[in-house]
């Protein structure tokens, strides 16, 4: 994952669009997952694994499963964007209503329900560090994190207000095989894939 240099502007501006537009532009013809928060670009490199990929699918079905018809569990395009705050983040899963996808463009993170991420081999930081903090700075209520690297996740709620911003205030953990809450559905972690571990690599 490199970050590209420029620092996202914390209010609307010409950069921010500018790095948005080459993002969008970049992610029709170049290989890799572009998103924009407030460091710059960011741009992951690595094609995701199975383990990464069957997770997002099982807990789609998963959460699909108990959640009504009207709310879905969303993997792919488009992306959420808050260009006040000069973020445009692409979650694994979106729970968000039906009716808040229709329209053209980026979804307003505000009418996600969820956002869900499996955490990156290569750059877990990412998953437990900045798009927590991203995420709770452009007001999606939950944020789930699943992490194959060692069975284990986090559920963050309850935003604050704090110097540095808003934050999540809450933070359950939970371990592979503990079913976990996620908004208003539960749903089982028993069976999730795991990486498998690497010479020297301690689960």
């Amino acid at each position: 994952m490199t970050p590209v240099p420029g620092e996202a502007p914390r209010s609307a501006s010409h950069v921010y669009r500018a790095m948005r537009d080459f993002v969008r532009s970049a992610d029709d013809t170049l290989p890799g997952k572009w998103e924009v928060t407030r460091e710059g670009i960011v741009h992951d490199t690595r094609s995701p694994v199975g383990p990464h990929e069957l997770t997002a699918a099982q807990l789609r079905r998963r959460l699909e499963g108990v959640m009504p018809e009207e709310i879905v569990a969303h993997t792919g395009r488009p992306d959420v964007e808050m260009e006040s705050e000069g973020i445009m983040r692409r979650p694994d899963i979106m729970v968000i209503a039906e009716a808040d996808m229709e329209g053209q463009g980026s979804f307003d993170p505000r009418t996600l329900i969820a956002a869900v991420e499996i955490v990156s081999r290569s750059h877990p930081d990412d998953d437990w560090c900045t798009k927590l903090r991203d995420y709770a700075l452009i007001g999606v209520p939950a944020y789930a994190v699943f992490d194959p690297r060692t069975g284990e996740g986090a559920v963050f709620t309850d935003i604050h207000s704090t110097a540095e911003g808003p934050r999540y205030a809450t933070r359950t953990d939970f371990v592979y095989g503990e079913d976990v809450t996620i908004a208003d559905w539960t749903i089982s972690t028993e069976g999730l894939p795991r990486y498998e571990a690497r010479k020297g690599e301690q689960r």
